[in-house]
């Protein structure tokens, strides 16, 4: 699973149309060129392969009077709708050590309505206890990490990052049931997405052959 389709329909869908640049810009503002593939050139490749599968539709709109370029500004289908909520509850309940694609599911989470986003989070730890169980058939975390030789700190650090998973999952959950955050449906969502011509403070400064289309 990739989590730049996750992050890219995200960002569109919050703005309803949205350039290759502005959805660079949202991004890099969530801190995801950080902790994710969102590359410039990873962003405006997924933009065009999702218009070209029918996810995405491109419009193209007429340059300005001040000159420059026309721009494409693209448009979330029913299809990628679809797409979208797909991604979002598997990356939900998925444990598989990649903090990318749960890190986008989170940024995502409040598109879904408050009962169905604990409901996944509650799966997403029945699963990490569920591999917690299988591991420690063969690895005893009490014994310590030597009993498999250095190899074992490996399997130290796959109990651990577990281990915190289900906790900081548990704690989101409980704040959740005490109504923190707009879920769908529940009234005027945050707005997570820069405003057209709105500077961004965590903005890379790297420009690329795309940002002006």
């Amino acid at each position: 699973m990739s989590a730049i389709r996750l992050l890219v329909l995200g960002a569109v869908r919050q703005h309803g149309r949205a350039h290759g640049y502005q959805v660079r810009n949202d991004l890099e503002y969530w801190g995801a060129h950080e902790w994710s593939n969102a590359k410039p050139g990873s962003i405006y490749h997924a933009l065009k392969q999702m218009a070209k599968q029918g996810l995405l539709h491109a419009h193209e709109i007429a340059p300005s009077t001040a000159g420059g370029p026309p721009r494409t500004e693209y448009e979330v289908t029913d299809a990628g709708t679809e797409e979208f909520f797909r991604l979002l509850r598997e990356s939900l309940v998925a444990y598989d050590q990649k903090i990318d694609i749960q890190s986008a599911a989170i940024g995502c989470l409040v598109e879904l309505e408050r009962d169905e986003a604990v409901a996944l989070l509650e799966e997403r730890i029945r699963r990490i206890e569920e591999w917690r169980s299988a591991v420690t058939e063969h690895y005893i975390p009490e014994d310590g990490p030597e009993q498999l030789g250095h190899i074992g700190e490996i399997m130290n650090l796959w109990v651990h990052r577990a281990d915190s998973d289900a906790a900081w999952t548990r704690e989101l959950v409980a704040r959740l049931r005490k109504g923190a955050y707009t879920f769908a449906g529940e009234g005027e969502p945050f707005v997570g997405v820069l405003a057209e011509g709105e500077e961004n403070p965590y903005a890379t400064g790297e420009r690329h052959p795309e940002d002006d289309r």
